[in-house]
């Protein structure tokens, strides 16, 4: 069944797929990645931040940014369960000079060509369980930094969950497990 799904970034197509007549996964297109650092947006030179080197509170970062409808860094770290996401993303992603609309702070581990862990330090919220457009800015720094090949599956391993990123020239594809984890009434 494909659906689309009217988002604050945009229109979104959604393909759910079920499984004795349940959705149990969807797959959707994120749309174009956005590299151009005006747009993003994040203030240093150039036309693409990838592997860019920044002075912190903290020390010197290497940050790749990008753009899935909303603002992200990525960092690639050597063993991301060690990593200080909340110190380091506060450090990176209150930077206001750097990014004035704040931005989303994603910590990388690369484990194989296709497959990553990342946490990620949302603006505004601290550390999340999950973020789909996070793995999306993470499946795409990792490729543009070399780590991971485009146009094929992406594996990207979240404190929530797991979701399959694939990064083509046209598009961003997240793939993931479609579970009900709330339930609740709106009164209107």
């Amino acid at each position: 069944l494909d659906i689309t799904v009217d988002t604050i970034s945009g229109e979104r197509k959604l393909k759910l797929f079920a499984r004795d007549g349940k959705v149990n996964s969807v797959k959707v297109d994120m749309g174009a990645v956005i590299l151009d650092p005006q747009k993003v947006p994040v203030n240093l030179d150039g036309d693409r931040i990838v592997a860019r080197e920044i002075e912190t509170p903290l020390g010197k970062v290497q940050i790749t940014c990008s753009s899935m409808g909303n603002p992200h860094c990525t960092v690639i770290v050597p063993d991301v369960m060690n990593c200080d996401v909340e110190a380091w993303g506060k450090a990176i992603g209150e930077n206001k000079a750097l990014f004035p609309d704040g931005v989303n702070v994603g910590f990388m581990q690369i484990i194989d060509r296709s497959h990553v862990k990342l946490r990620v330090y949302e603006r505004g919220t601290g550390e999340t369980m999950a973020c789909g457009s996070g793995a999306c800015a993470a499946a795409v720094a990792a490729v543009l930094n070399g780590k991971c090949d485009k146009d094929a599956d992406i594996f990207v391993r979240l404190l929530g969950g797991e979701l399959t990123i694939r990064y083509t020239d046209e598009t961003v594809y997240l793939t993931g497990e479609a579970c009900e984890v709330f339930r609740g009434t709106v009164r209107l």
